[in-house]
């Protein structure tokens, strides 16, 4: 009689027990042994429990191969799900196999876990493992399918509704407060009669009204700093949209600055053509939004611009704006802004551009290059990868929800009538715009932080706290992901002969790139460091990028004219017309700013049961040199963390969206 003493983890979250009979079954390479049911005095698998069991075999099974959980009716109970974390197996000999679980199982069935070693599928021989792989996968495929939500869109999931989803109850859970709370605020602007009040606001100091809870050090700051050339420059570095700097070497024909318009404001000692070459003049370009579509709200049509934003790196390290031109068409119908100009000309020219912050970031900073991507990242992970693929073990914390928050935000702030249709000057259709222009043009370049900032030329650039806290924390990414890379691929041909994942990444080169050669993204892999350098990316985006351009938007959009979301007036074709007034009736009505301002709060508040950067408490790796990997991670962040809250504290406004305890695992809000 061979005993075998199994322990059955069960997850610690609300209802993740279960009233379902659990049976197991053993499989090795000697047999397999009968099924068993797992039952002890009193209930078993409650919430956070961990019970302990014996298996009977007549002899020795050898290697376990699989374990098999049947869950069936019990009694006249109703079907329930349950959450298991992960089941321990420990054979007579004392050998102990870990079976990684960490998920829902619903209803009744049988599921098969292996063992939690990784393995590629060229390390499996024997025809039950490899028969085992090809079925966990086609069950998935079956199950996560490709919708194309809109012509020129990367590939979403195929559901309409959150409730169509396997739901995961924890993310259910954990999201009610957020969404409570932003009730409660819009029951507050309500009350005040804010949310029905259409109209120009009589004055700016009433729009400090619609926040008077929630305030950060960031948002007061921007409440008073707002109108400062020094801080328009500023949010190109470490606003919630830094990656829209491009160095010149020389101007575009169509923006005809000369250095008479900029002389007064660059002094003396130096000009134009100098300060080109010394590479401190940069541009913003908006071109994008030149065709984008225009919507109507409360009734009234909106207006886009399509800016021409130069800056310039002055003696002092500031970055500040020198000239801007609101459309891609230089004439005297377009004229040139400059910080000479009258103060209500500078400051309307100013908040256009702004407003085209907005509209870039929103559609395609956030959610193409993050939202969106991720999620064709997680269906081809989830669709072609089996749960012991060693590249399934390393991305799948940074998947965790993501599938379920973009099916949210597809029905309740992307659908018609949605908050982007009752807040933006481009509404839906300018979105659906906007994406697919924008995924035509982003390459593989963009998508890796180093790369871009090089192709940018924003090497150099004093206080970019973006910049460097984001390739500190690439470079302990990529670091960690090189030690498990090299650990399951020693040789350029354990990459090629790998099929699952060049399945991957055809997929993801298929749904998210649409097979657009000139994106520069790989759609076959051929060595090590060239997957070293695809998940890397994959992970920086999944997480750091996320955080960089979500978390801040509360902060710098709660005073609404530094982040309008539509304007009410054309852009200004003549100088010396700009006053309070008009200023005023061009920027969002007040009804527009409060929902603006719910939209702030919504995307900027991460789920309860947070998981940051490097914190992986699902047990995916079982063997030691993964698990010593993930141990050098946490402690490479932990020293990146250190000196981030050190360089903090002598900052007059600190950074900390890429500090990595603040930075969640995954797109999850």
């Amino acid at each position: 009689m061979a005993v075998y003493r199994v322990c059955v983890t069960t997850g610690p979250y609300l209802m993740a027990g279960t009233l379902d009979n659990i049976s197991v079954t053993l499989v090795g390479t000697c047999g397999q042994s009968p099924k068993q049911l797992l039952d002890r005095l009193g209930r078993d698998f409650a919430p956070g429990s961990v019970q302990k069991y014996k298996v009977c075999c007549s002899t020795e099974l050898g290697e376990l191969l699989l374990l098999r959980l049947h869950k069936e009716r019990y009694a006249f109970f109703p079907k329930d799900s349950w959450y298991c974390s992960c089941v321990r197996v420990t054979a007579p000999d004392g050998t102990c196999s870990h079976f990684p679980c960490y998920q829902w199982i619903e209803g009744y069935c049988t599921l098969e876990l292996r063992p939690g070693t990784a393995k590629t599928i060229c390390q499996d021989s024997l025809p039950l493992l490899l028969d085992h792989r090809t079925r966990e996968l086609q069950g998935r495929q079956d199950c996560y399918r490709w919708k194309v939500y809109a012509p020129g869109f990367p590939g979403i999931i195929d559901v309409s509704s959150f409730e169509e989803m396997e739901t995961d109850k924890k993310f259910a859970l954990t999201k009610m407060t957020p969404r409570v709370d932003q009730g409660d605020r819009s029951l507050g602007m309500k009350l005040r009669g804010l949310l029905d009040r259409k109209g120009s606001w009589k004055k700016l100091d009433d729009i400090r009204n619609i926040f008077w809870c929630h305030k950060t050090v960031t948002s007061e700051y921007v409440t008073e700093h707002w109108c400062e050339d020094s801080f328009f420059g500023y949010q190109y570095l470490n606003g919630v949209n830094p990656v829209m700097l491009h160095c010149l070497s020389s101007l575009p024909s169509k923006l005809p600055v000369t250095n008479d318009m900029v002389a007064p404001l660059l002094g003396p000692n130096t000009c134009l053509q100098t300060e080109l070459e010394r590479g401190h003049i940069f541009l913003a370009d908006y071109w994008i939004l030149e065709e984008a579509p225009v919507h109507c709200l409360n009734g009234r049509p909106q207006y886009v611009a399509a800016p021409l934003c130069l800056l310039w790196l002055n003696p002092q390290g500031a970055l500040v704006p020198l000239a801007i031109q609101l459309s891609q068409t230089p004439g005297p119908a377009s004229p040139i802004f400059l910080p000479t100009d009258s103060y209500w000309d500078w400051l309307l020219a100013k908040t256009w551009v702004r407003n085209s912050e907005f509209l870039v970031h929103e559609n395609n900073t956030h959610f193409l290059c993050t939202h969106l991507l991720c999620e064709a990242f997680a269906m081809a992970t989830l669709r072609q990868l089996p749960l012991c693929h060693p590249v399934y073990k390393l991305l799948l914390p940074h998947t965790r929800y993501t599938l379920q928050v973009n099916t949210i935000a597809r029905a309740t702030l992307l659908n018609p009538e949605g908050l982007v249709d009752k807040v933006t000057s481009v509404g839906r259709q300018g979105l659906l715009y906007l994406i697919s222009t924008a995924l035509a043009h982003f390459t593989y370049t963009d998508f890796c932080l180093p790369d871009s900032v090089r192709a940018r030329g924003v090497q150099a650039i004093p206080n970019y706290h973006y910049r460097d806290d984001g390739l500190r924390i690439w470079a302990a990414i990529e670091s960690f992901v090189s030690e498990i890379v090299g650990y399951y691929y020693p040789s350029n041909m354990s990459v090629q002969q790998d099929s699952e994942l060049q399945a991957w990444v055809r997929e993801i080169f298929t749904h998210a790139f649409l097979r657009r050669e000139s994106s520069g993204f790989p759609h076959r892999l051929c060595t090590p460091g060239e997957l070293v350098k695809f998940l890397t990316a994959i992970i920086f985006n999944c997480s750091a990028q996320h955080a960089a351009v979500n978390s801040g938007q509360h902060d710098f959009g709660a005073w609404m004219p530094n982040t309008p979301s539509s304007m009410r007036q054309p852009p200004p074709q003549t100088k010396g017309t700009a006053t309070l007034k008009s200023y005023l009736d061009t920027l969002p009505e007040v009804n527009i700013t409060c929902n603006n301002l719910l939209l702030f709060w919504l995307v900027s508040q991460e789920p309860k049961d947070q998981r940051p950067l490097g914190t992986y408490p699902d047990e995916h790796f079982t063997e030691e040199a993964p698990r010593r990997s993930i141990t050098a991670f946490q402690i490479r962040l932990a020293q990146i963390s250190r000196e981030i809250q050190e360089r903090n504290k002598g900052l007059e406004l600190p950074y900390a969206y890429l500090d990595p305890p603040l930075i969640e695992n995954s797109v999850s809000i």
